[in-house]
Formats: C-alpha cells, structure tokens, sequence
C-alpha cells in the first residue's frame, strides 16, 4: 500500500508530545547532554554520523551549537516543543526519508526536524532517554525494519510511550515499520525493472548480474537478490536509500515512509 505526498497518512495527535523543556527539572540537562556525547562518541566509532543527533540536541537547547536567536514558528526561543527527533535504524533510511521530504518540497532541518540514525534498533532505548519523555521531551517518530518491530516496542514501553496492541499502536505513536526492510519498500514501490535500470545509472548492473550468479543467490527471487546486493559494500545501502527515493513515483510512496513524514 503506497501513498503520495498529497495524500499522506493523516496526522493524529502524537502521544510522545509531551512536556516542555522549562517544565523539566535543570538537573537533567547535564545528564542528557553526557548522554548525547555518549551516543555521538558511539556512532562515530561505529562508522556512522553523529551530525544529526548533534543537531537535534543543539535545536533541543541541549548543547551550546544552539544558535542564541534560533526562534520556532511563532518567534519564540526553540524549545522541546518547536524540534521533531525522526528515530531510524542507519543512515540508509536517513538519506531516503531526507531525499524524499526534499522532493516533496520540505526542508526538514529548517522545519526543525532532525532524522537520526541511532546505529541499529537495539539503541533507541538510549536515544529516548535524551528525547523521550524521561529526557528532553520533544516530538518522536520513526521508522524500523519489520525484524526490529519488538526492539522497537520494548524501548518505547521502557520509556515510558506504552504503544497499544499490533502496529496500529506503534503508528498512535508514529513509529512505523517497513516491510521487510527500507530497501524491500523501495523496491517494490519502483518495481525490479526500474530498480536495475537505476543501479546500471550508477555503473554497477555489471557487479549486480556477478552477485546475482553467485550460488547463494542464484536461487533467490530477484527481488531479494537486488536488497541484498545493496547491503554488500560499505556505503551502498546509504547511496541507493538516496537513489530509489529520488526516483519514486510521488503518488506511490510506500506507506512506512509516508506515515513518519505526514506526522513530523
């Protein structure tokens, strides 16, 4: 089931917005800014980008980048309230929500939406201790592999945002799931044949057709053979994430996608 930018998911009254940060006790500043650095340590030792949750603490008024005049859409002072944090696994599903809100005529980080890779599903339990209800307080979504759904919900019930019953309960809350993962959503959403015409744009249908002879793969569907192909060199995920979603159909984006976009 896909859905366009025009007629994305109708946004609901998210449950994790919560508090304001003048209502939070100062004390827990300190601690969630130990915490951030934490992370962004972590990520960066993992190979990944730190940048987002930087810039998501710094609009949060955790961390000194925050610029003094930053001020939300009525011209107050940024605040937990004005900041959206967008929870994903890596930075594949960063760089296709980002390409893909760009193409629909929306600049995130200007609206004060930060997507941030946390580096696998296991580690959103730390990543809601600084913007969860417990830390700063802000507007969550996010977005998971279907293999990930329970590490998802456990975080989410540990911190304090108890999801109902089955998906529906984690979209209540705008977290939603892709089916089987970012890159199976892509595929199907474009087809196979527009899929490959994209990877022979980019030069490697030749190391595809190597890949898709091997004898582990020879027997897969070559849907499968394509998403594992695009998980089998350090940074293609992340530049094919950007590939297939600038070459959607804009009336069939896959629902996961256009769920977390219509509600931050």
């Amino acid at each position: 089931m896909t859905s366009g930018c025009s007629m994305m998911l109708d946004p609901r009254p998210s449950a994790a917005k919560l508090i304001d940060v003048d209502d939070q006790p100062l004390a827990r500043v300190p601690e969630s800014l130990a915490r951030v650095a934490y992370l962004a340590a972590v990520t960066q030792a993992a190979g990944g980008s730190s940048a987002a949750l930087v810039a998501a603490a710094a609009r949060a008024g955790l961390g000194p980048e925050a610029p003094a005049d930053s001020a939300g859409p009525a011209g107050s002072a940024a605040s937990a309230g004005s900041c959206a944090v967008v929870l994903v696994e890596g930075m594949s599903d960063q760089a296709a929500l980002v390409t893909l809100a760009g193409r629909c005529g929306r600049d995130l980080s200007g609206e004060g939406v930060f997507v941030v890779p946390m580096g696998g599903a296991t580690n959103i339990g730390h990543f809601l201790e600084v913007f969860g209800p417990r830390g700063f307080g802000v507007r969550l979504a996010g977005l998971c592999d279907e293999g990930e759904e329970s590490a998802f919900r456990r975080g989410l019930e540990r911190a304090g945002l108890a999801p109902g019953p089955g998906r529906a309960g984690l979209e209540r809350l705008s977290f939603f799931v892709c089916v089987t993962d970012l890159e199976d959503e892509l595929i199907r959403a474009l087809g196979v044949a527009a899929t490959e015409q994209l990877i022979e744009a980019q030069g490697e249908l030749g190391p595809f057709r190597t890949f898709a002879k091997q004898p582990a793969q020879r027997a897969r569907p070559r849907e499968q053979q394509l998403r594992r192909f695009m998980g089998t060199r350090s940074g293609r995920k992340i530049y094919y994430g950007h590939v297939l979603a600038g070459a959607l159909d804009l009336t069939q984006v896959p629902r996961p996608l256009a769920g977390v976009l219509a509600h931050v």
